[in-house]
């Protein structure tokens, strides 16, 4: 009997200490959780252009805007791209978003009279667990 109770406590320390460990490695997702879905490349988004095709439909209709282009780093799954979403759409300062996670590239399209800050642009994304590599602004 003393075996089986030293057994099952071991069992359970040993499985709370690996759940806290998984905690702790991915804390900085704390807005989704990667498990059962696969991460078949590691996109790095200053290495890919922009999709012409989907750049023509995020500025039709849009007029006297600003464009920031962003190089996404670890953008890995549908969950990634749609916790960056989330994060710019509470941004009043944007008028329109776009995540292409094929591409590694966020879209960012402001008023012209707004100084668009590329240190609260990568808090933001870091705070989803990628990293903004880059940006280019774009008037149109």
């Amino acid at each position: 009997m003393k075996k089986i109770l030293f057994l099952l406590i071991t069992f359970s320390l040993t499985t709370l200490a690996n759940n806290l460990n998984e905690e702790h490695q991915h804390s900085h997702h704390q807005h989704h959780s990667h498990e059962g879905h696969m991460h078949e490349m590691l996109v790095d988004g200053k290495k890919l252009e922009v999709d012409p095709i989907r750049f023509d439909r995020f500025v039709e209709n849009l007029s006297n805007a600003q464009i920031a282009v962003v190089d996404v780093n670890g953008m890995v799954c549908d969950f990634c791209a749609r916790g960056i979403e989330k994060a710019f759409q509470k941004d009043s300062s944007i008028k329109r978003i776009d995540v292409d996670l094929s591409k590694g590239k966020v879209l960012l399209a402001y008023s012209n009279g707004v100084e668009i800050d590329f240190n609260d642009i990568k808090k933001k994304i870091l705070a989803n667990g990628q990293n903004a590599t880059g940006m280019k602004v774009l008037k149109i």
